[in-house]
């Protein structure tokens, strides 16, 4: 993944248009993470929005929930790489409702998988 799981922290976040991937370095004065983490999901935007999702089929040794149809729908979900004080984010959006429920379903996978704590719900923003 190009960066280390122990000094990262992970959140996957569902919204009414997609959501978002956010990892940040626990520790603020770490640059190192932090700019491993920001070039990482740099790329998954870009793999991403080529419906390349290699990435996190290796990660979890199966294809994640949604990933069918987030590739066939890739020309209808945008996937845009941001820039965070300790890491990065990508956020993921769509106005498309077969695209938006596919998106939900990848996210809860990797909620589920990560064990990250983070909402199953859609956020109310």
């Amino acid at each position: 993944m190009g960066f280390s799981h122990a000094k990262t922290t992970h959140h996957f976040l569902l919204s009414k248009s997609g959501g978002a991937i956010e990892v940040t370095a626990n520790d603020a004065q770490d640059q190192t993470s932090r700019d491993q983490i920001r070039g990482h999901l740099e790329q998954i935007a870009k793999a991403f929005t080529g419906g390349n999702f290699e990435t996190p089929m290796f990660v979890h040794d199966q294809m994640p929930a949604g990933v069918p149809v987030m590739r066939s729908k890739k020309g209808q979900i945008d996937y845009r790489y941001e820039e965070m004080a300790n890491g990065g984010r990508v956020r993921i959006m769509t106005a498309d409702p077969e695209a938006l429920a596919a998106i939900h379903d990848f996210l809860r996978f990797q909620i589920t998988d990560h064990r990250t704590g983070d909402s199953l719900d859609i956020a109310a923003q």
